[in-house]
C-alpha cells in the first residue's frame, strides 16, 4: 500500500513529527511505501477557491509546496493525517492542508482510505478533529481505518517517552 503522511505541527521534531516518523517507520517495517511530508519545513498558503484546479486537473494555481504534496497525493491509497491538537481542532498549517485537497474535488482522488494521529496537551479535545474526519471520509467515501489519540504531550518531545507511542507503531503494523 502507497500511504502518505501529512503533519500539521508548526514545531519541527516535536511531539508530531515524532508520531508520524514512529508510524512511518512501523509501516515500512510492514512493506508498505510510505512518504511523510511535513508542513513545518514546507509553504501551505490558504486555499483561493478561484477553481483554477478544476480546469487544470487538480494543479493548484499557487506556487507553493502544495503542488508537489497533491503529486503524493495523486500516488495514495492511505491518507494519514498528524495533527496537534490547538484550542480544541487541528492546527491552522493542518486545515489548510485539508482545504487544499480541494484542488481534486472535481478529478476525484486515488485515496480509498485515511486515518489520524492526534496528539495534545489535555484529553478530551479531540470532537472536532475527529467530527472533520468522520465528515470527509463519509463525503468521499474512505474508509476511516482508525484516530489515534496521544493525550498529555504537554513538553516537546514528550511522546518519545509516553506508552501512547506504542498504540501508534501498532496502528500501523496493523494495516
Amino acid at each position: 500500500m502507497n500511504i502518505l503522511v501529512v503533519t500539521g505541527s508548526p514545531r519541527k521534531n516535536g511531539n508530531t513529527e515524532i508520531m508520524a516518523e514512529t508510524f512511518a517507520e512501523a509501516a515500512k517495517e510492514k512493506g508498505h511505501e510510505v512518504t511523510v511530508k511535513k508542513l513545518s519545513s514546507l509553504k501551505v498558503n490558504p486555499c483561493l477557491d478561484c477553481k483554477y484546479c478544476f480546469t487544470h486537473d487538480g494543479v493548484c494555481v499557487q506556487k507553493d509546496d502544495m503542488n508537489s504534496i497533491l503529486k503524493d497525493l495523486d500516488k495514495a491509497d492511505l491518507l494519514v493525517i498528524a495533527s496537534p491538537i490547538y484550542w480544541f481542532d487541528i492546527s491552522a498549517q493542518t486545515k489548510c492542508f485539508i482545504d487544499r485537497m480541494y484542488a481534486f474535488g472535481k478529478k476525484g482522488f486515488h485515496i480509498n482510505s485515511i486515518a489520524m494521529l492526534l496528539n495534545s496537551g489535555a484529553d478530551g479535545v479531540y470532537g472536532a478533529a475527529e467530527a472533520q474526519l468522520k465528515a470527509i471520509s463519509s463525503y468521499l467515501k474512505w474508509e476511516l481505518k482508525g484516530i489515534i489519540k496521544v493525550p498529555n504531550m504537554e513538553e516537546k518531545g514528550s511522546m518519545s517517552t509516553s506508552a501512547g507511542l506504542q498504540k501508534v507503531r501498532e496502528f500501523a503494523q496493523s494495516l
